[in-house]
């Protein structure tokens, strides 16, 4: 079961739904709902390294 990192929504099955976002932060796998992913994008997208942008 995959559970999001945020509000502990758990995903339906094994692998988390194309709507989930996926991070790895200091080397651990992060997993964001749907729902938190688009709450919180700005801050997702503040602690991608400067290579992305």
């Amino acid at each position: 079961m995959i559970d999001c990192d945020l509000c502990g929504k758990t995903a339906p099955g094994d692998v988390p739904p194309l709507t989930w976002v996926v991070s790895r932060e200091r080397g651990s796998v992060q997993h964001y709902c749907d729902r938190c992913a688009r709450e919180n994008v700005r801050n997702i997208e503040g602690r991608l390294e400067r290579s992305y942008w």
